[in-house]
């Protein structure tokens, strides 16, 4: 079986937090299957700058720029701030909006926070608008997240284990198409 490099992008702005979490439990059930490199800190990405989306783009950009492009797709997680996504996710994701590193790229969407709704929504449909591939398998809501994982980071909940799997799944059935 082919082993496939994802990127995965924490949105969180918290350190240690459940989206965290919940990225490093998706690189343990996928296995083999996945080289699963972690981006958990989007405050080292300079702030959106029109002016410097194609000419002296700054480093840490053009890094960022081809780890996504360069990944065989990418797993974003993410909680919900104030009925959206987290300012830094979203600034990151302007770094790429004039780029083609998202199009036609397979992505997994989790947004796991206190409710999260809104921000899920707002997330598939930015994601949509980049151009990235994802189905309804490859999204997942995970409401009340503080109460689903346990001391240790794993899930409380057969469900929210079997959810996770269904993911990782169709995740590996997306980018092999």
């Amino acid at each position: 079986m082919k082993t496939y490099n994802i990127l995965g992008i924490n949105g969180s702005a918290s350190s240690n937090s459940s989206n965290l979490r919940l990225l490093t439990i998706i690189g343990n059930l996928a296995g083999e299957r996945f080289n699963l490199e972690i981006l958990d800190d989007l405050s080292v990405l300079p702030h959106f700058r029109t002016e410097l989306t194609n000419v002296n783009t700054p480093m840490e950009i053009i890094d960022f720029r081809n780890k996504i492009k360069n990944a065989d797709g990418v797993v974003i997680c993410t909680p919900e701030y104030v009925f959206s996504i987290p300012s830094g996710l979203k600034n990151a994701i302007e770094w790429c909006v004039s780029t083609d590193v998202f199009s036609d790229k397979p992505i997994g969407l989790i947004t796991a926070s206190a409710n999260g709704e809104k921000g899920y929504e707002e997330l598939k449909l930015i994601m949509q608008t980049v151009q990235t591939v994802f189905t309804a398998e490859t999204t997942l809501l995970v409401p009340g997240i503080k109460g689903k994982l346990d001391a240790n980071g794993e899930p409380k909940s057969a469900e929210l284990k079997t959810d996770l799997e269904k993911l990782v799944y169709s995740f590996i059935g997306l980018i092999e198409k």
